[in-house]
């Protein structure tokens, strides 16, 4: 079992950056897919960025090119570094953990475990 909390939500103005923490209780790279998905109000909980065996990321197209997804092995920690939001990106923004081999057959890691999420806010 895995713990983790989200930090570094915000509110920003378009074009701003925010960069957000997902810290793990216990080690994170090379034994869990990660992932950062959002919810805004009324929508479905969507699939924003992953990462597993170390490297391999995927990105949803609404943020390619805008948002990179990172680990720091020693600290057992997350990252998701957002640049030139747009309001569009407003939303909760939740840390998600689950089986590398999910990911390694091309599915957002949503079947394992969660964070409370951190609160993303974007205004025009």
């Amino acid at each position: 079992q895995v713990q983790l909390v989200e930090s570094g939500g915000g509110s920003v103005q378009a074009g701003g950056s925010l960069r957000l923490s997902c810290a793990a209780s216990t080690k994170i790279s090379s034994t869990y897919c990660m992932g950062w998905f959002r919810q805004a109000p009324g929508k479905e909980r969507e699939g924003v960025a992953s990462i597993h065996s170390d490297a391999v990321t995927r990105y949803s197209d609404s943020v390619k090119g805008r948002f990179t997804i990172s680990e720091d092995d020693a600290k057992n920690t997350l990252y998701l570094q957002m640049d030139n939001l747009k309001p569009e990106d407003s939303a909760m923004y939740y840390c998600a953990a689950d089986s590398p081999w999910n990911c390694h057959i091309g599915r957002w890691p949503r079947l394992g475990y969660w964070g409370q999420g951190t609160q993303v806010t974007v205004s025009s």
